[in-house]
C-alpha cells in the first residue's frame, strides 16, 4: 500500500507524472516570476527613493539595473539549485535558499550602483529598498501556490477516506504527501491525537478532530474507511486498544514500518520500507514490542573492527544477528551453519546475492569438533555469537540424545574452539526453558549456560549467556503454525486454555543479545525483559477473527514436561538489574566438561517424560549433567 513513489523525494509540485514537460514548465515559470519580482521591486524602490517624481528617474539606467538583477538572480538561483527542482515549493528549505539568492543579488546590484553611480544616475539606496520587496514577492508567490495545491487537492474516485492517528512529525509528513499527490489512494479527512493541546491544530488544511476515545464517532461522521497509525513508538497495548475500538465499523487499520526500516538502505527489498508504505496490522503487532533503544556506542566498542563469527547463521536468530552485526562495521563477519540453504538466504539478505562464493560463508556442523577447531585456528575470530541449536521441545523430548549432541556437546565444541584462539567475547544464545528446566530442551540449554560459565572462569574473558522466550515469526514458532492451520480450515490447536508464553520480536531479541555482549560479565546469564506473558488462547482467537473465517479451536492438552507458564529466572536464581532498562542478570553455576554424564542426563529426561508430567526436584536442578 504505497502513495505514489514519485513523492518519495524531490519537489512534489513537479512530480505529477506528465513526464519532464510539466516540471520544466513550472521551473521556467518560477524563474520568470522571480525576474518579474525584481523588475517590480526595483521600479518601486526608484519611485519611493525619488518620492514618486518620475521626472527624476533615469529610465535607461533603471533598465540596465533590472537586467543586471534578473541575470544575477537566474545565474545564482541556478547555481544554488533554486531552479533545478531540488526543493519542495513553499518549504522552509526553499525559503532559506531564496533569501540567500536575493541577498546576493541585492549585494551585487548595490556594488554596481556604488561603482557606476555617475553613469546610471540612480541612488545607491535603491538596492537596499528593492531587496525586501523582491524577497517578499517571491516568497508570496510560492506560498500562494502551496496554499492552492494543498487547499484544493484532487483525488481519484477510488481514493479512500483516511484518518491519520497522530498529529506529530509522522502525521504531518503523511498528510502533506497525501494532499500533494493527486494519485494518492488515500484522502486525509482528519487527524486523531490524544494530546488535548492539539485540539484545534490544522496540518495542510486537515484538522485534528478529536482523541482516540472519540474514534468510533469520528469514523461515522467522516465516513472513513482507513486509519493510519502514524506514531513512532506505538506499543502492542495501544494497537490492541485502537483495533478493538474500531472493530465492527468496517475500517481498515494500517501501520507504518519501523523507523529503522524506513531509514536503512536494506539490500533485502522485501524488508525495505518508506514513510508512505503502509500495511495492515497483524498479530505480531498486537503482541509485539516497543523498539529497543540500543546503546550503539557500547556495541560499536566491541564489534567495530573485530573479527566476528556467528554459529547458526542460517536460522531465524542467527541470520538476524548477522544482519544487525554487519551494520556495526566488523572487520570480518563469519557466518557458520550446516544448513546451506539457510546460509544462502542470510547472504542474500545482507549482500544482495546468494552466490555462496566468499570466505564469509562457513559450512560446518558444531558437532564436528575437528572442523570447528580448524576454522577457528585459520580465521581466529575475536567475538563469537553461538546461536546454533536444536530448539523444538516436543521433538527433543522424543529424541533427547540429539539435543545432547547439538545443544550440549556442540556448544562445548564451540567453547573449546573459542578458547583455543583467545576469543574476547562469547555470547551463548539460550532460552527461558533453561530456567528451572523440565524438558530435554531446557536441560540441554541449561547445561550450555553452565558450560559457558565454566569457560568464563577458565579464560577470564567475557563469556556470557543470554536467555529469552519465544520469538515472533521464527521458523516453527506459534504464529506461522496458526496461520497454516487457519489457511487449511482448522482446527487451530492450543495445548491448554490458560497456557501463556513470553514473546519478543526477532529484531528486538537480537538487538538485546548484541547489547548483552557489551554489558555482561564472565559467567553471567543475562535475562531479557520479555514484558507481560501472552495468553495463547487470546492469540488464536484474534488470528481467527482477523481471518474472517469460522475456525474451531482444539484443546490438545499439555505435553509431558510442558509448563503452563514459562519463567525467565529459575527457582534457585536471583535476578538483578544490570544497568540496562531491558536486561537483568543472574549467574550460572559453572559445569566442568568432566562432570557431564550422558546416562544420568538421559535418565532425567526419561523421568520428565513420564505419565505424571514434570517430576524433577526444581528446587536446585543441578544434576551433574547440567539439568
Amino acid at each position: 500500500m504505497n502513495i505514489s513513489s514519485a513523492q518519495a523525494g524531490g519537489n512534489p509540485a513537479i512530480s505529477s507524472g506528465d513526464g519532464d514537460r510539466k516540471p520544466r514548465l513550472w521551473l521556467w515559470s518560477q524563474a520568470a516570476l522571480d525576474s518579474l519580482a525584481w523588475a517590480v521591486a526595483l521600479c518601486l524602490a526608484v519611485l519611493l527613493r525619488y518620492e514618486l517624481d518620475v521626472h527624476l528617474i533615469n529610465f535607461p539606467g533603471l533598465i540596465i539595473l533590472i537586467t543586471l538583477a534578473v541575470a544575477t538572480q537566474l545565474i545564482v538561483g541556478w547555481y544554488m539549485a533554486l531552479y533545478r527542482g531540488r526543493y519542495t515549493f513553499g518549504s522552509i528549505s526553499e525559503a532559506r535558499v531564496l533569501i540567500a539568492v536575493t541577498l546576493i543579488v541585492g549585494v551585487v546590484v548595490s556594488i554596481v550602483l556604488s561603482i557606476f553611480i555617475n553613469e546610471l544616475h540612480i541612488a545607491r539606496s535603491v538596492a537596499v529598498i528593492a531587496f525586501p520587496f523582491a524577497a517578499l514577492s517571491m516568497a508570496a508567490v510560492r506560498y500562494a501556490k502551496r496554499l492552492y495545491v494543498e487547499g484544493k487537492p484532487t483525488f481519484g474516485e477510488e481514493a479512500q477516506r483516511t484518518l491519520i492517528y497522530g498529529a506529530g512529525f509522522l502525521g504531518n509528513s503523511l498528510v502533506t504527501r497525501m494532499v500533494q499527490d493527486p494519485e494518492s489512494p488515500y484522502v486525509p479527512v482528519g487527524l486523531i491525537d490524544d494530546d488535548s493541546s492539539k485540539k484545534h491544530l490544522r496540518l495542510s488544511s486537515v484538522g485534528v478532530l478529536g482523541g482516540g476515545h472519540e474514534l468510533p464517532e469520528i469514523i461515522k461522521r467522516t465516513k472513513s474507511t482507513v486509519i493510519v497509525l502514524a506514531m513512532a513508538h506505538l506499543s502492542a497495548r495501544q494497537i490492541r486498544e485502537i483495533s478493538d475500538g474500531v472493530s465492527g465499523l468496517g475500517v481498515k487499520v494500517l501501520v507504518l514500518p519501523p523507523l529503522q526500516d524506513m531509514l536503512s538502505p536494506d539490500t533485502n527489498t522485501d524488508k525495505r520500507g518508506g514513510l508512505t508504505d503502509f500495511r495492515e496490522i497483524d498479530v505480531a503487532d498486537l503482541i509485539g514490542r516497543t523498539p529497543v533503544e540500543t546503546q550503539v556506542e557500547q556495541i560499536a566498542g566491541y564489534i567495530k573492527g573485530k573479527r566476528v563469527l556467528v554459529t547458526g547463521a542460517g536460522g531465524s536468530i542467527g541470520s538476524e544477528l548477522c544482519r544487525q552485526l554487519s551494520g556495526f562495521e566488523p572487520a570480518e563477519l563469519m557466518m557458520l551453519d550446516r544448513d546451506e540453504s539457510g546460509l544462502q538466504h542470510t547472504q542474500l539478505s545482507i549482500e544482495g546475492h546468494g552466490l555462496l562464493d566468499n570466505k564469509n560463508i562457513l559450512l560446518a556442523d558444531i558437532r564436528d569438533a575437528d572442523a570447528l577447531n580448524l576454522i577457528f585456528a585459520k580465521r581466529r575470530p575475536e567475538v563469537v555469537f553461538h546461536a546454533a541449536a536444536l530448539k523444538h521441545a516436543p521433538l527433543l523430548q522424543m529424541y533427547p540424545e540429539e539435543g545432547w549432541k547439538t545443544n550440549v556437546i556442540g556448544s562445548l565444541n564451540v567453547l573449546q574452539a573459542a578458547r583455543s584462539v583467545d576469543v574476547e567475547t562469547y555470547v551463548n544464545v539460550s532460552t527461558d526453558k533453561a530456567a528451572s528446566p523440565t524438558t530435554a530442551l531446557g536441560h540441554s540449554k541449561r547445561a550450555a549456560e553452565k558450560l559457558t560459565s565454566w569457560m568464563a572462569g577458565e579464560t577470564g574473558m567475557r563469556y556470557v549467556s543470554v536467555r529469552f522466550g519465544n520469538v515472533i515469526g521464527s521458523r516453527g514458532s506459534m504464529l506461522p503454525l496458526f496461520t497454516d492451520q487457519i489457511n487449511k480450515g482448522g482446527p487451530v490447536t492450543v495445548t491448554h486454555p490458560d497456557v501463556t508464553r513470553f514473546f519478543m520480536t526477532i529484531p528486538e531479541a537480537c538487538q538485546l543479545v548484541i547489547q548483552a555482549g557489551a554489558i555482561g560479565h564472565g559467567g553471567d546469564v543475562l535475562i531479557l525483559d520479555m514484558g507481560e506473558p501472552v495468553r495463547i488462547m487470546d492469540v488464536a482467537e484474534r488470528m481467527i477473527a482477523m481471518s474472517g473465517r469460522d475456525i474451531k479451536i482444539k484443546i490438545t492438552g499439555l505435553r509431558p514436561s510442558e509448563k503452563l507458564h514459562e519463567q525467565l529466572t529459575g527457582d534457585d536464581e536471583i535476578q538483578d538489574p544490570d544497568g540496562h532498562a531491558k536486561i537483568s542478570h543472574t549467574h550460572a553455576r559453572p559445569l566442568s566438561p568432566a562432570e557431564l554424564d550422558l546416562e544420568l542426563w538421559l535418565q532425567r529426561c526419561r523421568d520428565e517424560a513420564g505419565p505424571e508430567g514434570p517430576s524433577i526436584d526444581e528446587s536446585d536442578g543441578d544434576v551433574a549433567a547440567g539439568a
